[in-house]
């Protein structure tokens, strides 16, 4: 594992990444409540540059008609999912509008915060950290973990998901393996927050509210 290159006195770029059900947003929650941070969940980006105003709206409207629109004129997310459900050429479409747009918007706050230096961390929270590049833009890449088991039940539980869903989610996703060689830090929350927390608390001891 990598020296920490967390540093005091700065605003330090944090990527959190991990698979489905392995509890990042609870993670998040645990730090935004403990420490002077802002946090950048992509899955928020995503739904905010495809509001008006944003290019990746007009584009989305051109390549999927108007049929996502919602009565307000904005995209309705379940029009939007349903155009695009089975075609592999449509999402591939969607995902190159997509992707660079939210790339640069979190950029875009990265620099913003960087010269306010009013936080200590930026966390940016997303499943394709590494598939993007942010290894190149963040400090560090954090790796939340949790045994397959864990997360299994944690979709069923939350989500209503079957395991014929789970399955087919998994098969999209990195490995334990690619995760944790691309990792500066790994935190195990398999287990309750408790032990979550002591790990981070560890981690980020010299910040702490």
């Amino acid at each position: 594992m990598n020296q920490s290159k967390i540093q005091t006195g700065k605003t330090n770029i944090i990527g959190v990444t991990g698979g489905v059900g392995a509890g990042k947003s609870t993670v998040l929650k645990y730090i935004g409540d403990n420490y002077n941070c802002k946090i950048v969940f992509s899955d928020d980006v995503a739904n905010e540059i495809k509001m008006k105003g944003y290019p990746a709206y007009d584009e989305l409207v051109r390549v999927l008609g108007k049929e996502i629109l919602g009565e307000d004129g904005e995209i309705d997310r379940q029009k939007m999912a349903a155009a695009i459900f089975g075609d592999e050429t449509k999402l591939t479409k969607v995902n190159k509008i997509l992707h660079p747009a939210v790339n640069t918007f979190i950029c875009n706050i990265i620099d913003e915060e960087r010269l306010r230096n009013r936080y200590d961390f930026i966390f940016v929270e997303a499943a394709l950290l590494i598939e993007n590049g942010y290894k190149d833009i963040v400090d560090e890449l954090w790796y939340v973990y949790a045994d397959e088991d864990t997360r299994r039940k944690r979709l069923k539980d939350s989500r209503g998901y079957s395991d014929e869903k789970i399955d087919g989610i998994l098969k999209k996703q990195l490995n334990d393996e690619t995760y944790r060689s691309n990792s500066d830090f790994i935190i195990d929350n398999s287990k309750d927050m408790d032990s979550t927390g002591k790990q981070l608390n560890e981690k980020l001891k010299d910040w702490r509210k």
